[in-house]
């Protein structure tokens, strides 16, 4: 069985679903038999390399008064699942490179570990994750060779496999993030419960 995760850096509630999902996946019988696959989802395109506002100034002008209530229901969500959420560290920015990145690790048999990396670089330690200096460090952390890292980020490799990520979950309708494909049917909200994510995995393993 084959699980597509449509993801941005940028999202905390893919973090959050992250966790839960591999929660969800220690638990199932015939975990062996799951293949997960990480594709590009970019929420702000739009967005450059130099750090704007932070998260928590542009939730801000999303919700307005409501916006601390928001922000503080999503940050003691991440610190259910042990995660440090600083949405007034993070700063949007361009995670396109980020996800060229992750394409390199994911040939690599390593993407999970890469994604991991860069969502708590952005999430919980504020760091430029378009920046090409912060990319080569965390690609090095993820366990990926310097070089091969290097020459990705200075050059234009694997971005057309992050472009095709974007047509392809628009293809399968994919709106939000994070979303999950399963054997290409349609897609499913990502950031449910473990429990929940649970028996949907395994009732599609069991047909």
């Amino acid at each position: 069985m084959k699980v597509e995760i449509y993801a941005d850096v940028l999202c905390p509630w893919c973090y959050i679903g992250k966790r839960r999902l591999a929660a969800a996946l220690e638990s199932i019988t015939n975990r062996a038999s799951v293949e997960i696959a990480w594709r590009s989802y970019e929420l702000a395109p739009e967005e450059g390399r130099d750090p704007g506002p932070t998260a928590a100034e542009a939730m801000a002008g999303w919700w307005g008064a409501q916006a601390p209530d928001r922000i503080a229901r999503i940050q003691a969500l991440g610190a259910a699942e042990g995660l440090e959420l600083n949405l007034h560290l993070a700063r949007p920015v361009n995670t396109f490179d980020a996800h060229r990145l992750c394409r390199l690790a994911a040939d690599r048999g390593s993407a999970d570990r890469m994604m991991e990396r860069l969502l708590r670089a952005y999430h919980s330690e504020g760091l430029n994750v378009a920046d090409p200096q912060v990319l080569q460090r965390l690609g090095e952390e993820a366990g990926l060779d310097a070089a091969r890292v290097r020459a990705v980020l200075i050059g234009d490799e694997y971005a057309e496999q992050v472009r095709a990520d974007r047509r392809r979950a628009a293809e399968y309708g994919v709106t939000s993030v994070p979303s999950l494909v399963i054997d290409g049917g349609p897609p499913v909200p990502g950031v449910q419960p473990a429990s929940e994510l649970r028996r949907l995995l395994e009732r599609s393993l069991t047909g």
